[in-house]
């Protein structure tokens, strides 16, 4: 968040020094020049260019203003990159991947507020999504759509079911290792026209006791109308409010989530993943650089 306030004031004061240079400066500059043209009969021009030449402090300000624009038009309306922290969305994406976001695909959005400018569409249930954390807008979370709005969202005994059709599960690959270290199988799901695998634990509760103390589970959620609790902290069920989205990591048993602190509202946005370009370890030791990663995660 901080890197979009900075590169905003960036280009605002480099762009009014621009526009001082175009209207003010630079036609001052010209006409200091055609006083030498006209004071001097010849051997001028090292003088004529010396009076053309911006001074450094210019040079330095409006001078990078194409650049600074390039960029700022580029991370706040287009394309931002983003790097993966946690495991919390394996097995689709990695710790150390690098991502490029689409920040246009659901609306352009002012980088400061985050307010819409201009609607171009919605977020659909299976997306990547890149959202501010509803309880710190500061920090940035990755997870999957799973409810959108009007949606009904039911999550009992890691069952899941969006408004009543239950996800098709079919186990891909046995012993996969989630951040924890527990064992579990990596299971395809089908979700609309796309298809992601997710991390189940078998071996382990809805909501783990070491990780997450029940109450923390539903304070997200308590007191929305919209919502019931299930007896014993195995699950609730939930229809998601206007303008708000349900989201969950594909890792399922280590990813707090929706689950844990609520509802995602549509001003939170920031874009699409769409794909991985870069995977990188051990920043900033070159060992763990690797393109081998490289995909596109559209419909995924």
């Amino acid at each position: 968040m901080w890197f979009a306030y900075v590169l905003t004031i960036l280009f605002v004061v480099t762009g009014i020094f621009w526009v001082l240079d175009k209207v003010v400066f630079a036609p001052k500059r010209r006409q200091a020049a055609e006083a030498i043209r006209a004071q001097m009969k010849g051997g001028y021009g090292d003088a004529v260019h010396a009076a053309l030449v911006r001074p450094l402090w210019l040079e330095y300000t409006a001078g990078l203003f194409g650049v600074v624009a390039f960029v700022f038009i580029l991370r706040s309306f287009l394309y931002e990159p983003f790097r993966i922290p946690s495991s919390s969305m394996s097995p689709t994406l990695y710790t150390g991947d690098f991502i490029l976001v689409n920040k246009y695909v659901y609306g352009l959005r002012l980088p400061i507020g985050n307010h819409v400018v201009m609607s171009i569409g919605n977020p659909q249930r299976g997306d990547i999504m890149v959202f501010q954390y509803p309880l710190n807008k500061n920090q940035n979370y990755i997870k999957r759509v799973i409810g959108i709005p009007g949606d009904v969202v039911r999550y009992e005994n890691k069952k899941l079911t969006v408004n009543g059709k239950a996800y098709q599960y079919q186990a891909a690959i046995d012993g996969s290792i989630p951040a924890d270290g527990h064992p579990a199988n990596s299971r395809a799901n089908e979700m609309g026209e796309r298809n992601h695998d997710v991390l189940i634990v078998d071996n382990k509760p809805p909501v783990d006791d070491r990780q997450f103390d029940y109450l923390q589970m539903t304070e997200g959620l308590q007191g929305k109308p919209a919502c019931t609790y299930f007896p014993n902290g195995v699950g609730f069920e939930c229809t998601v409010p206007q303008g708000q989205y349900f989201m969950m990591g594909d890792n399922r048993d280590n990813s707090t989530d929706s689950r844990y602190w609520g509802f995602v509202p549509d001003e939170n946005i920031v874009g699409r993943a769409s794909a991985v370009w870069l995977h990188w370890d051990n920043i900033p030791s070159p060992s763990g650089l690797s393109f081998n990663r490289f995909q596109s995660l559209e419909g995924k």
